[in-house]
């Protein structure tokens, strides 16, 4: 099964400030506010969804095709990706603009002051869908996550003209979004992914009851934080899995778009819905017990002594299967 994950492809600047931002504004001066703050680290990070959802289901074997756009100072990144098993033949390069980057600094207090440069991200609206498919063979999935909007109504509506199935996964943008463009990127979609935030919002945004969506789309995915995740289906019963343990809790960064790998990865292996659900559970709990949303490792066999753990020797024998 050909899966292409489209989105963001980004890097994230981090650095922390010892002391406290409020030291250092006065409350009357805040109209001509001029600082600079001596940070102590910086660490870089590799992100974007598109990349980070990728990167996982690279790890997990499934030869994802990367859709998106980056800038000439991509090739290292292109390396990693290519290490871990991503297809990147179909990243537009920009010849004027760079990587699209979050720049953020953190205080003693954990307030941040962070600003995003979408850069060439703004260029994947030139992206066809068509050309992606003639270069690798025809696709069975699209799944159409955060990026440049202009980018996500072109892919969605390209989707549905060519009849190629795809998932909704509007995430960080759909704050931006008015009701249209939401009914618009969702209607018709195989997957409509969500946290339960974002379920409401959707609904508020909307004006459509959970009902008149489902009715919309093939299956609604909804995580769950700690609780897992709930799959529902028009006139189907509810499937609902549960997270492994942690063994630490490290950073919540990057937790939904490994969901995402586990599960789109389930796909391609032709499991059920519960089975790549449980999949995408156990990635995610790997992503939260590490810094970093491509920092993880997937050992197979500590993978599965969890996996079975988890959810039984029964579902981990179907897992093992494509694992190994």
């Amino acid at each position: 099964m050909r899966i292409a994950v489209t989105g963001s492809i980004a890097t994230d600047h981090l650095m922390t400030f010892p002391g406290r931002f409020a030291d250092q504004l006065v409350a009357d001066q805040l109209h001509t506010v001029s600082l600079s703050f001596l940070v102590d680290n910086l660490d870089v990070r590799r992100g974007g969804v598109a990349a980070n959802v990728c990167f996982g289901m690279g790890l997990l074997g499934t030869k994802p095709i990367l859709v998106g756009a980056a800038g000439s100072d991509f090739d290292e990144y292109r390396a990693w990706l290519d290490r871990h098993g991503v297809e990147t033949g179909s990243v537009r390069i920009s010849e004027v603009l760079h990587t699209a980057r979050f720049v953020c600094t953190t205080d003693a207090d954990h307030n941040q002051i962070g600003s995003f440069y979408t850069g060439a991200m703004s260029e994947a609206r030139l992206i066809e869908l068509k050309s992606v498919a003639d270069r690798v063979g025809g696709l069975d999935l699209v799944s159409i996550g955060a990026d440049d909007p202009e980018a996500m109504l072109r892919h969605t509506e390209e989707c549905r003209s060519r009849n190629i199935p795809f998932a909704a996964d509007f995430s960080q943008q759909i704050a931006r979004m008015d009701g249209e463009e939401i009914r618009i990127l969702l209607d018709g979609a195989t997957y409509l992914f969500s946290n339960e935030y974002e379920k409401g919002l959707i609904e508020s945004k909307t004006g459509w009851t959970d009902e008149e969506i489902l009715a919309k789309v093939g299956h609604r995915v909804t995580t769950l934080g700690a609780r897992g995740v709930r799959i529902e289906r028009s006139g189907e019963p509810v499937i609902e899995v549960g997270c492994p343990e942690e063994e630490t809790k490290a950073d919540p960064t990057g937790v939904g778009d490994a969901f995402r790998a586990g599960f789109l990865s389930g796909l391609s292996w032709g499991v059920g819905l519960e089975r790549a659900a449980q999949v995408g559970c156990m990635l995610a709990t790997l992503v939260i017990e590490t810094v970093g949303t491509q920092e993880y490792t997937l050992r197979r066999a500590h993978f599965m002594d969890r996996f079975t753990k988890a959810y039984g020797h029964e579902a981990a024998a179907e897992v093992r299967r494509h694992l190994a």
